[in-house]
């Protein structure tokens, strides 16, 4: 037998705890707590009940169902705030697959100040596979850059995704990152974009949806204290009451994962519009007829300075992590430029996807 343990605190909700004990195939045992408001009171007596007997390889979808058959009875009288039977169900994933959170781990914050695009895109690749080799601990990168560029995602068309006379025109370095998701269009100053590179013991029990908003609580609390109501979309979106604020995309290896997000700050939504094809279905799936709507600067919202929304966000990851400044060492530079030279500044990388 072997007990876990694991917490979450639900975005806009109360705090879950869930202690579980297992054998190698059940869990035997269940407690779940926390400072949730649930009626009628017997229906908590319920919870724990139905999680004993339940594989240990069962999954949230299957779990929140076991949940869910146990609080049927209780009918229209059960009412849950604060939480839910998904949430429940998390938790108990988390403990069982022994799930980390971010405050288990020493992080570091890099910002090595303003660097080519394509250097930005390579360091992803490097500092990924140090995390998953084990030469660098879990870390946050901010970007800084001042060259004009469109960074596509790994598996995007090169001439679906882009206006070739518009990146002759205006000077555009195209860029493809390792990470899918869609084009970026970066401009020195008009985004915010960092990446986070961590032990895939970080999400360990969530599904790929549930990582994305997981892995980015702390920036929807940033922008939540700049005034921005702000929440996920799924799978990917970052949006808000002002509309759409930005994206995220994630490449996994064995061991390690890289979650890296872009949110527009102040694009010049004419040029991009000259740069990215945007088709017809992207612009219907969002539900709007101009895609130059899709641009919704954090500039307007916040009324801050890039820097200060780069601020905000540092206080609140270091105050959820204690992070501390770290910085870029010389080899991990030249280890970027080296793949620059030999991967995504090359033709052959850039154009995979003709």
């Amino acid at each position: 037998m072997s007990g876990h343990h694991a917490e979450i605190k639900v975005p806009g909700g109360k705090l879950v705890v869930a202690d579980v004990t297992t054998d190698a195939e059940r869990i035997t045992a269940a407690t779940i707590s926390g400072d949730f408001f649930l009626e009628p009171e017997e229906a908590f007596e319920s919870l724990a009940p139905a999680l004993v007997g339940a594989s240990v390889h069962e999954d949230g979808a299957a779990l929140t169902a076991r949940l869910d058959a146990a609080l049927a009875p209780f009918g229209q009288e059960l009412h849950l705030h604060g939480f839910s039977t998904a949430d429940v169900a998390l938790t108990v994933r988390r403990a069982v697959t022994e799930a980390q959170d971010f405050s288990d781990f020493s992080w570091e914050i890099l910002r090595p100040g303003t660097l080519p695009t394509a250097l930005n895109v390579a360091l992803d690749q490097h500092l990924l596979e140090q995390v998953q080799a084990g030469r660098r601990g879990p870390t946050l990168r901010f970007w800084d850059w001042e060259d004009k560029a469109t960074v596509i995602g790994s598996y995007q068309s090169y001439a679906n995704e882009l206006h070739p006379e518009g990146v002759a025109e205006h000077g555009i370095d195209v860029v493809r990152r390792i990470s899918g998701g869609g084009a970026m269009f970066m401009e020195g100053g008009n985004c915010v974009t960092y990446s986070l590179y961590a032990p895939d013991s970080l999400v360990a029990g969530l599904s790929y949806e549930q990582s994305y908003a997981f892995l980015d609580q702390w920036v929807l609390q940033a922008l939540g204290e700049l005034g921005v109501q702000a929440w996920y979309k799924p799978i990917n979106d970052i949006t808000s009451t002002g509309g759409k604020i930005g994206g995220a995309a994630q490449k996994r290896v064995p061991g390690a994962i890289l979650h890296h997000v872009t949110m527009s700050y102040d694009i010049d939504a004419d040029k991009m519009m000259e740069v990215l094809r945007v088709g017809q279905a992207k612009i219907s799936d969002k539900g709007i007829r101009s895609a130059k709507k899709r641009v919704d600067p954090l500039r307007r919202q916040t009324g801050e300075s890039r820097e200060g929304i780069i601020a905000a966000m540092t206080r609140v990851f270091r105050a959820r992590t204690g992070a501390a400044d770290g910085q870029l060492s010389q080899e991990e530079l030249d280890a970027g430029r080296r793949l620059v030279e030999e991967k995504f500044g090359t033709e052959e990388w850039t154009h995979r996807v003709p």
